[in-house]
């Protein structure tokens, strides 16, 4: 099938989205900045590719479900979204900064934070949680609403009493958002977060849409 790109499709910090010809964009589906799709993958309705001052890239004959949201990110170190050939990504899973490798599973409402890695074949099954900077080997399968962390990788339950402590010890906050303060010391973290998304986003003002009103 050969589909003619669709979608919205925005120019962000001088970068075009790039499709594939023999891909297929949704209607509804956005991409924003150095987004790349290749052959024969999907994008489907109301899926969000936002770039931001990275780039996404997405290999041949992947397939990105309804609602997903991939976004990548510099404010704290180049952090693309690439995706490899051949993965599926669920209805409302999350890739944030990642790499994603071929043959991937990426299940519904499933997440995926900043510098993980997923192995060829891995699984993430539904409502999981993949944190930062996690490395998962090839064929591994992360259980349903449970969560990854490090490298080596290990497994714990939502209800498990050593997982604040072991999500602390991630710096999640520096390493997606560049933001050193102590994990105890919530509210100057998520106010610093904050501050960092709004510099970040705030580029948009000057984004132009390529293709009004398709």
């Amino acid at each position: 099938m050969i589909a003619e790109a669709q979608g919205i499709r925005i120019r962000h910090r001088g970068h075009v989205p790039q499709v594939h010809p023999t891909a297929y964009v949704a209607p509804t589906a956005t991409l924003v900045g150095d987004v790349r799709v290749g052959p024969r993958s999907r994008v489907m309705y109301g899926a969000v590719l936002d770039a931001e001052g990275s780039r996404i890239e997405v290999g041949e004959a992947a397939v990105i479900c309804e609602n997903a949201v991939l976004r990548g990110s510099a404010v704290a170190g180049d952090q693309p979204v690439l995706v490899d050939d051949h993965v599926f990504v669920g209805p409302h899973a999350t890739l944030l900064g990642c790499e994603v490798g071929r043959c991937v599973y990426v299940a519904t409402a499933a997440t995926v934070l900043q510098c993980a890695r997923l192995g060829a074949g891995s699984v993430v099954a539904v409502g999981a949680l993949v944190h930062a900077r996690t490395v998962l080997p090839d064929e591994y399968f992360v259980p349903p609403h449970t969560v990854a962390l490090d490298a080596p990788v290990r497994l714990l339950a939502p209800g498990d009493p050593g997982l604040a402590e072991a999500v602390g010890r991630v710096g999640f906050a520096q390493v997606a958002f560049g933001v050193d303060a102590e994990w105890t010391d919530r509210i100057s973290r998520y106010e610093h977060v904050a501050e960092v998304r709004v510099a970040e986003f705030g580029t948009h003002a000057d984004d132009e849409v390529l293709n009004p009103g398709q």
